[in-house]
């Protein structure tokens, strides 16, 4: 009896094994390299034979009542478990989840067997993707393309996403990809036609409903064909129709990743109304990555540690790596620490499906079970689909230089297309005729589209394909703002919210449930606001801020807030979620607010993923106002490919549009060189083209009518150089009836009376923080001479109030433009050109900074005060020294 015992203990054991290492036997190298095996597949392991396991029954090991014997059991585990298919779920730490996967995979509920017709559409489908390929390959030699070849199934198992998405209720599916297999998915998942593929490598103009997403009225310089994105409406089997978006990207391929997910999320919001909910059936993300890039790059990480977070949370976003078992010419032993691309996903508690990618059948096996964990967990996926790559990383490029023993074996390595039309030719389903046929047909239909791709009329020299014109931008020709909409913005603006309506709002922004319990401290700062509130009160910078948000969803815009501590804010300034002082439960007093949907989140300690998230957010959702605000401005550094590759440029390259607002706190307070500056001058320096807003505003008033501007105007993303100090300082508080009457103003010029303006011999710009230390400065006291002007919005650039401003000086002698950032740093470089061409010759321009250093701020608080006193007294001074002379 014991030795039963111990032989039950052991096929379990066993049983077990395959469960957890069985993908370690798998079958996944298309190029049949040897699975790494495990020992623990391997019986001695624990201490016995088959011959042994023959005695016992398989009901001993699975509790029912079948007669079947372990060996015959342990067999249908292997075809299971080590087929074509490597799945990995041990390291999942939900029992629920592993045994649901076990049971799928052990039943064999997604491997489902092929019909004759779907055979043969599968066959036809390879037919076109492979057909693509090499067309492209012989018409347009070196042409770069990032071919499919290898890995041709992501195009039916794309297919099948759509599918099975649009079975259950999917109305849209997003998606990402990088270069490799993009125009073979724009072709054949998305639907855009062949001759606007051909149109690119002929530099035809696009048609009207071609890849490029840049809309006629919107000004853009484009992209290459391989990082655009399109929208269509891809036709499903049985003739109705889902959404596919794929969105455009960047070289920098997996910084795509937050983006579809946070558009995804947007999109699964079916309206504005604050009880509108999150359908995450409706909008299916699915991302497609690259091997190399999926182990290597941080923001994957990132990416997938959103999934679960209930401010980022998609309903589960579908991962396919296309895996060509090397990146570039690096091998994966030299790109990554682990086995496997895809071991990333283990630690984020993510099951991951490996695929051998010339077995069509198992690939859709994988899709299936991929969708079909999504729809009952709502959660990530990673499908590896593990091919090779037929060509280099490019098409000019000879891979065998740096592999040449692979690409022997790939040169000699028959296609997928080619493996399952001659499975299919013995199985007897089609003849060698019909595979020809199929062969011709997409042959016949390139020629077709590069007939009509050839006749199109090339893009106009000098200007962009697509936009039908070629007129320079307003800044290239140095006059106006770039962009005609910032007119729009200054002369319009959003309408006025009465006092009576900010009365209500500011109420309401402070209610809580009955029994709530408010932390005491801040229940004293809440009487005070709410009984005290009139049109005389002085409000600081959150209260503001509280009443622009609230006035936005009362007039039906939805508002998303997000970043590290944003809910309190990090100098905790900022209150818009109560916690309940004796239980711990969190109340928003806005998103009980009659009207639009609100959504403040609480960040991981992440910029990049974060920001990506919220970009594509933005440009997903239609009028909705996105926020997000990092804990210093310094940290944005960390978001730098994001700010530079879609927040900056998407609009030029893509046509991208997007309300999405940068907070940064930015200020010198001498807290050092990384709790100082937002990088002023890097915004500065991609403003083109009317391409966002910059704005450094000064008051609690500038910072309300900032708001809901950006709300009521074109869309562009608004980077605010928001304070830290100022957030309670007295000058920086405005009365609630600045609020209720005016506009946001571009420039704030102190009120010096006609008098001192008509004898003023100099002018004082600045921007920013320093605006109060100028003004609170015992110099500024004796100098009589001087008006002090502030420079509340930096791009585009103010130049009609500027110049108006000047014209109402008519003594001046000199303008001093004063920063507290180091010279060669914030807003200096940009302005100083743009104020030479404004002023007459007869003025002098003196510029005062710190000096030009590396690194933004002093260390120390003494060092700090020193070099601010000394920027002060320049500014005053008489004579400028011959650091700040113009």
């Amino acid at each position: 009896m014991q030795e039963l015992l111990h032989l039950v203990a052991r096929a379990t054991s066993l049983v077990q094994a395959f469960r957890d290492h069985g993908h370690q036997l798998a079958r996944i190298d298309p190029l049949g390299s040897d699975p790494p095996g495990h020992p623990q597949l391997d019986p001695s392991f624990f201490g016995t034979s088959m011959e042994q396991l023959e005695a016992l029954p398989a009901s001993t090991v699975l509790g029912d009542d079948g007669d079947e014997r372990v060996p015959d059991y342990l067999k249908r585990l292997e075809r299971a478990w080590c087929g074509s298919i490597g799945y990995q779920f041990e390291h999942l730490e939900s029992p629920e989840r592993v045994r649901w996967l076990w049971s799928q995979v052990e039943s064999g509920a997604h491997a489902q067997p092929l019909t004759r017709e779907e055979q043969v559409e599968l066959l036809i489908r390879l037919a076109r993707v492979e057909g693509l390929e090499q067309f492209l390959h012989r018409v347009y030699p070196g042409q770069v393309r990032f071919s499919l070849e290898g890995n041709d199934m992501l195009v039916p198992m794309v297919d099948l996403v759509l599918e099975v998405a649009a079975a259950r209720g999917c109305r849209e599916v997003v998606m990402g990809m990088a270069h490799r297999g993009r125009l073979n998915v724009l072709a054949h998942s998305v639907g855009v036609g062949y001759d606007e593929i051909l149109r690119q490598f002929e530099g035809a103009a696009p048609a009207q409903d071609g890849i490029l997403t840049l809309p006629d009225d919107e000004s853009g310089i484009g992209d290459v064909k391989y990082h655009h994105g399109a929208t269509r409406d891809h036709v499903l089997r049985d003739g109705s129709t889902v959404r596919v978006t794929l969105a455009p990207n960047p070289s920098h391929l997996e910084f795509v990743n937050p983006v579809v997910a946070g558009l995804a999320r947007a999109r699964q919001f079916a309206g504005p109304r604050q009880d509108d909910r999150q359908d995450t059936a409706a909008v299916v993300p699915l991302l497609i990555h690259g091997d190399a890039a999926f182990a290597a790059e941080g923001v994957v990480a990132e990416s997938l540690n959103l999934a679960r977070l209930a401010g980022y949370a998609t309903g589960g976003v579908v991962h396919l790596i296309v895996n060509n078992q090397i990146g570039f010419t690096t091998d994966p032993e030299q790109g990554r620490s682990t086995r496997y691309a895809s071991d990333l996903a283990k630690g984020y508690d993510i099951p991951v499906l490996r695929v051998n990618a010339d077995d069509p059948p198992a690939c859709l096996t994988a899709m299936r079970l991929a969708m079909a964990y999504r729809a009952e967990f709502h959660d990530d996926i990673v499908v590896d689909l593990i091919g090779y790559r037929r060509h280099g990383h490019n098409e000019g490029d000879d891979p065998g230089y740096t592999q040449p023993r692979l690409y022997q074996r790939i040169r000699a390595h028959p296609t997928v297309f080619t493996l399952y039309s001659e499975a299919l030719v013995k199985a007897g389903i089609v003849t060698a005729d019909e595979v020809a046929a199929a062969r011709s047909d997409v042959t016949d239909r390139l020629r077709q589209a590069l007939v009509a791709a050839s006749a199109a009329k090339p893009s106009a020299a000098g200007g962009r394909a697509g936009t039908g014109s070629s007129k320079p931008s307003a800044d290239a020709a140095g006059e106006g703002d770039g962009d005609p909409a910032e007119s729009r913005d200054r002369d319009s603006g959003p309408p006025p919210v009465p006092f009576a309506a900010l009365a209500e709002i500011n109420a309401a922004s402070m209610a809580v449930p009955e029994g709530f319990s408010v932390n005491r401290k801040l229940r004293r700062q809440l009487d005070r606001s709410r009984a005290g509130f009139t049109a005389e009160s002085s409000l600081d910078w959150a209260h503001a801020e509280v009443l622009a948000l609230g006035s936005l969803l009362r007039g039906g815009i939805p508002v998303r807030f997000s970043g590290q501590d944003a809910q309190r804010g990090t100098f905790s300034h900022r209150h818009l979620v109560f916690h309940d002082a004796d239980t711990g439960s969190s109340h928003a007093p806005l998103a009980a607010l009659r009207g639009a949907r609100f959504e403040i989140h609480n960040s991981p300690l992440s910029e990049t993923a974060v920001l990506g998230f919220e970009y594509g957010y933005s440009v997903g959702a239609d009028r909705d106002l996105v926020i997000w605000e990092a804990q210093f401005g310094d940290f944005a550094n960390v978001a730098q490919p994001v700010i530079d590759q879609f927040v900056v440029s998407g609009q030029a390259k893509w046509g991208q549009l997007s309300r999405l607002v940068l907070l940064l706190p930015h200020g010198y307070e001498g807290r050092g060189p990384e709790h100082s500056s937002a990088r002023l001058e890097r915004f500065l320096q991609m403003c083109a083209g009317g391409n966002m807003r910059i704005a450094n505003p000064t008051t609690s008033a500038q910072y309300f009518h900032l708001l809901r501007r950006q709300a009521h105007t074109p869309e562009r993303p608004l980077v605010v150089m928001t304070p830290k100090s100022l957030l309670r300082h007295k000058l920086a508080r405005s009365r609630a009836s600045e609020l209720a009457a005016g506009g946001f103003r571009a420039v704030l010029a102190e009120n010096a009376g006609d008098e001192a303006r008509r004898s003023a011999t100099r002018l004082i710009l600045c921007s920013g923080k320093v605006c109060y230390d100028l003004l609170a400065s015992e110099e500024r006291a004796n100098a009589r001479d001087v008006v002090l002007a502030r420079v509340e919005q930096l791009y585009p650039f103010p130049r009609r109030e500027i110049a108006e401003l000047l014209a109402g000086l008519p003594a001046l002698r000199e303008v001093v433009w004063t920063q507290e950032e180091p010279r060669n740093m914030g807003a200096r470089p940009y302005v100083a050109p743009l104020l030479r061409a404004l002023m007459p010759e007869t003025l002098t321009l003196r510029q005062v900074a710190r000096p030009e250093w590396s690194s933004p701020a002093e260390g120390k608080m003494s060092d700090h005060m020193k070099g601010q006193r000394r920027i002060i007294r320049e500014a005053f001074a008489e004579q400028a020294s011959s650091l700040t002379s113009r």
